[in-house]
């Protein structure tokens, strides 16, 4: 009897996490404040930490923070700018940061974000049931990666920049029939392209 080989066929392109932010003051309104945070522990660029933001806290300017700047755009060209071409402009300046998280996936997480003078915090509550998200390569024209991740959808969210609370708030969404939200952390992330 042969049994299906259980080995993903693709070339792992990275791995490690991506918990967004995308904050609306309104359902149907547009985003107000859009946070991508990287956390990668394995990419052609190496490991990392990376923070995309823009929004009122940035005065709508798009921000780049960093550990690791080749890493930072490696994935702008290849994985960033294709979610928000906007992240994808490898001539918005990277700011050296540091990083550290904290919190219990039970109810909260919070990633910390710590430039010269900025003082960064995103946090997620109010947390969802988790899933797994798995797609294949090829699966959509504008994105051809594939990417299996575990989402906790987050009811609660916010951003904060130097002590300053961006406004706005998650909205619920469906995804395959499953409970999610505009607000979600995804851990355990991996894309992958074909050989």
């Amino acid at each position: 009897m042969t049994t299906a080989s259980t080995i993903d066929p693709n070339r792992l392109l990275l791995t490690g996490e991506n918990p967004y932010i995308r904050l609306s003051d309104t359902d149907d309104g547009p985003v107000t404040s859009d946070a991508s945070f990287w956390r990668i522990l394995f990419s052609p660029g190496g490991p990392g930490h990376v923070l995309f933001l823009q929004g009122e806290l940035t005065g709508n300017e798009p921000r780049i923070y960093t550990d690791n700047i080749q890493m930072t755009r490696w994935l702008q060209g290849e994985i960033q700018g294709r979610i928000n071409a906007t992240f994808g402009n490898t001539e918005i300046p990277a700011t050296e940061a540091s990083f550290r998280s904290s919190g219990d996936l039970r109810s909260f997480w919070t990633e910390w974000v710590g430039a010269h003078g900025e003082d960064i915090a995103l946090t997620w509550s109010d947390l969802g049931e988790p899933f797994m998200s798995h797609s294949f390569p090829g699966g959509n024209p504008e994105r051809p990666h594939g990417v299996c991740t575990v989402l906790i959808p987050a009811n609660g969210a916010r951003i904060t920049r130097n002590g300053q609370q961006a406004s706005g708030r998650p909205f619920p969404r469906q995804r395959d029939a499953r409970v999610h939200s505009t607000c979600a952390l995804a851990f355990s992330e991996t894309w992958t392209l074909p050989y």
